[in-house]
């Protein structure tokens, strides 16, 4: 019951990891090698949605693609660590339970 519980607590974070890894299949390599900051502003969000969730993960990016503007220094902006990982990544990026088996 706990696992389908987590599973449904972690789908509509992973359903925006799909999302945000199709726009960077598709569309992102389109505008090419344009951004101020390392890393991109898509992948940024990504690793924000990942580690803090949708909405925190969400407004994270928001933030960060605000702050993109032509007069912006730019420059190396990881998102800020946790102290404590609670969950992990697959392969393709999706997240599961850190005591989730591998495989």
């Amino acid at each position: 019951m706990t696992s389908v519980l987590t599973a449904l607590l972690l789908l509509p974070r992973n359903l925006a990891v799909l999302v945000l890894r199709g726009y960077r299949a598709v569309i992102s390599p389109l505008y090419g090698d344009v951004c101020r900051y390392y890393p991109s502003c898509s992948s940024y969000t990504l690793q924000a949605i990942q580690q803090r969730g949708l909405i925190v993960g969400s407004a994270l990016g928001v933030y960060r693609i605000a702050r993109c503007h032509p007069w912006a220094k730019g420059g190396v902006d990881d998102v800020p660590p946790l102290r404590r990982l609670r969950y992990r990544l697959t392969p393709f990026g999706f997240v599961v339970p850190a005591s989730h088996g591998k495989g």
